[in-house]
């Protein structure tokens, strides 16, 4: 990977930490909303583009952090093959080093697992400007410390990805949608059931009284879960409409959610046990991942939101706001708060990347 693109990239580092100037990492740009405000002179990673190496057989490739998403994912396409946890794109130019660093999944994540789950390796620029590689392409190489599997989420505090290793999995061979009414204490009674049987279940989606269901898997197993569940069949068409908007945050409770944070509203993720009951909240919600993930759109203030998910034995992050001055993410106890900065010293003395982007003073 020694190229111009890189020479680049290290000499940017290296100058940075001798003037003490923050870097902000972009790529496309497409999450900028997540997260604390970036801060620093713009650090443009698109330059390392590519697809460094593609086994399909072996479902594994190894693709260049600029490489954008949209180009990634053809290639898999070509191949019958998917990133199955099914990254948000939210808009065109998102990247594979932004897709890691962001460490969001889409609907069928409670199934198939999140972004950590399919990084086998990675190479990343340090705070230093040297580069460290991590892993491998095969999952026996998982050693130690799994520092390739920890940059999923790092919002880019310890440095620059350059390089990911992914596994990939093939397209289900089948896929079916179905619906049913049913309010949201009856939805989620409903998914603990279905969750503990041996169902095709990939997918599921609650919303203004109206649970959604995604099966996926072989021909056979679809076709008996669809007659077990019964329920209103979608027209593919419009199935993989609504799964791609909700993936993309494009469908209407999300195009909602974002003119009522233009009025000052709030979009909050709440990540809570799936076997709770409904959380007594004012506001829209949209329960995904079996009731793990639950998408609450209110004025309600920061402080009773972080409660309510507390009580219910889980925690609430800011997902979009105009005013974040509550913290986006919840506030680190101090065991954990230790380990967070110390690893961002060992990774990143200076404290040039990203600064404040996951936790204010971080």
């Amino acid at each position: 990977m020694a190229d111009t693109a890189l020479d680049t990239l290290i000499a940017r580092i290296q100058a940075a930490r001798a003037d003490k100037t923050p870097l902000d990492i972009r790529g496309g740009g497409t999450k900028a909303f997540y997260g604390e405000a970036p801060a620093g002179e713009p650090l443009d990673v698109r330059a390392l583009t590519g697809i460094s190496s593609y086994e399909p057989s072996e479902l594994v490739v190894t693709v260049r952090a600029g490489t954008p998403l949209a180009e990634l994912e053809a290639a898999l396409a070509g191949q019958g093959q998917c990133l199955p946890f099914e990254p948000p794109r939210f808009e065109p130019g998102g990247t594979v080093g932004g897709m890691v660093a962001a460490g969001l999944a889409g609907p069928a994540r409670a199934v198939v697992g999140g972004v950590r789950d399919y990084v086998l390796g990675a190479t990343l620029l340090n705070g230093r400007g040297e580069l460290l590689s991590f892993g491998g392409q095969v999952m026996k190489n998982v050693a130690g410390y799994d520092v390739s599997r920890m940059l999923a989420g790092s919002m880019g505090l310890l440095g620059v990805i350059c390089e990911v290793s992914l596994k990939v999995l093939p397209h289900a061979p089948a896929t079916a949608t179905i619906r049913f009414e049913m309010d949201q204490g009856q939805a989620l009674k409903q998914l603990n059931v279905w969750g503990g049987q041996p169902l095709p279940l990939s997918a599921s989606a609650w919303w203004d009284g109206m649970l959604v269901l995604r099966l996926a898997g072989a021909r056979a197993a679809v076709e008996s879960a669809q007659r077990q569940l019964g329920g209103e069949l979608i027209e593919a068409g419009v199935a993989a409409g609504f799964w791609g908007g909700l993936r993309d945050h494009t469908d209407e409770f999300f195009a909602g959610a974002r003119k009522a944070v233009e009025g000052g509203a709030a979009l909050w993720r709440l990540s809570v046990p799936q076997t709770g009951g409904p959380l007594k909240l004012p506001g829209e919600q949209l329960l995904e991942w079996g009731g793990a993930q639950r998408w609450l759109c209110t004025a309600m203030p920061a402080s009773q939101v972080r409660e309510v998910a507390v009580a219910a034995g889980g925690h609430a992050t800011l997902f979009r706001a105009n005013d974040k001055s509550a913290g986006v993410l919840t506030p680190l106890k101090p065991p954990l708060d230790r380990i967070h900065r110390e690893l961002k010293t060992a990774f990143d003395p200076d404290r040039i990347f990203n600064p404040g982007r996951l936790y204010p003073n971080l």
